[in-house]
């Protein structure tokens, strides 16, 4: 597995690629945008993989999506890939002002008229026909040229994951995921999707992953208590709620979105148990984290694992010391078969 991370800036993002880390992501919320940080990452590292984890798959069109990556890789050239998510189905209706319905047939469309895009060599019409885009460009300027940058999805319960088999070049797993969640339900769920595929996948399919990682050795007591409210903070959202019942946490999680309905952060982090903290995040020492690395061998992802601070309720300054921290962790994760 390559170790990789949430780009950290720039003076941790050229210290982390020294020490080893193999490739940076950008997330996306309403104060950040993946494409401008993917920009960041491209212009301040020299070799390490980078791309979106995840842009917002419905927030631009297939032509946006693909022009920002054919204008990223002048920059970085065999660097890049792209990971796109659903979003929830508030950010969808309430956010974007995009039709919410349907996600998981709209974003297989959305890879397709993307790669239309990408794949299209000068001379040639861009075309894409689906229930959702429809696309007939013809581009009369030598600015096109196949790309074959790699498409995965944000792949959480069943039905993504098997879309992402289906039609992507791999999946991105959540900070939540644990090993029987990857095992049971997303990966049995990219091999259904596989065998759907109507052309083969050019080798075996991509499995990048958050983990969340929150490492001090002088307080590792605080850092036990962020990466219990990142936990928490995750888990209010409903769309989780078949990972909730897999795991038999209904009545921690009922706790923690009282707590968040209550505006008690300290109480939401509470409510995670420490079976809960155990199977889903890598924090406290250095040492635990490494035994804790030890023992999720089968929970991480196979090609590249984004060693994630906890970002709710954490300063910028304090997710920078979690970033210089994992860089210990280089080296501490278990060899996995293919």
């Amino acid at each position: 597995m390559r170790f990789g991370m949430p780009w950290p800036g720039r003076d941790v993002g050229r210290e982390a690629e020294q020490a080893g880390v193999g490739a940076f992501c950008a997330g996306e919320f309403a104060d950040h945008d993946s494409y401008l940080t993917v920009a960041d990452i491209v212009a301040n590292t020299e070799h390490a993989l980078a791309g979106p984890a995840i842009a917002y798959a419905f927030a631009r069109t297939p032509y946006a999506h693909a022009t920002a990556l054919r204008h990223l890789h002048a920059q970085a050239p065999g660097r890049l890939f792209l990971g796109l998510g659903s979003a929830a189905f508030r950010i969808n209706r309430d956010w974007l002002g995009v039709p919410p319905e349907r996600p998981v047939a709209r974003i297989a469309e959305t890879v397709g008229a993307v790669r239309a895009w990408l794949h299209a060599e000068n001379g040639d019409r861009v075309r894409y026909r689906g229930e959702y885009y429809a696309l007939d460009a013809d581009v009369r300027a030598p600015v096109l040229g196949r790309l074959d940058i790699p498409i995965l999805l944000a792949g959480f319960n069943t039905r993504m994951a098997a879309t992402a088999g289906r039609v992507a070049d791999g999946v991105i797993g959540h900070g939540l995921f644990t090993d029987s969640w990857w095992n049971e339900v997303v990966r049995p769920g990219v091999e259904r999707g596989a065998g759907e595929r109507e052309t083969a996948a050019d080798g075996r399919l991509l499995e990048h992953g958050w983990i969340i990682t929150a490492v001090d050795d002088s307080a590792p007591e605080r850092a036990v208590a962020d990466a219990r409210r990142m936990i928490a903070f995750y888990l209010t959202v409903k769309t989780y709620d078949p990972f909730v019942a897999h795991h038999g946490w209904e009545e921690p999680v009922a706790r923690l979105r009282a707590a968040f309905r209550a505006g008690d952060t300290d109480a939401m982090g509470r409510a995670v148990t420490d079976e809960m903290l155990a199977e889903i995040a890598v924090c406290g020492t250095t040492a635990d984290a490494k035994d804790a690395l030890g023992r999720r061998a089968g929970s991480l992802p196979r090609d590249v694992g984004y060693f994630a601070p906890p970002s709710f309720m954490v300063s910028p300054r304090r997710r920078s010391a979690y970033a210089r921290a994992a860089l210990a962790l280089i080296g501490a994760v278990p060899a996995q078969a293919d």
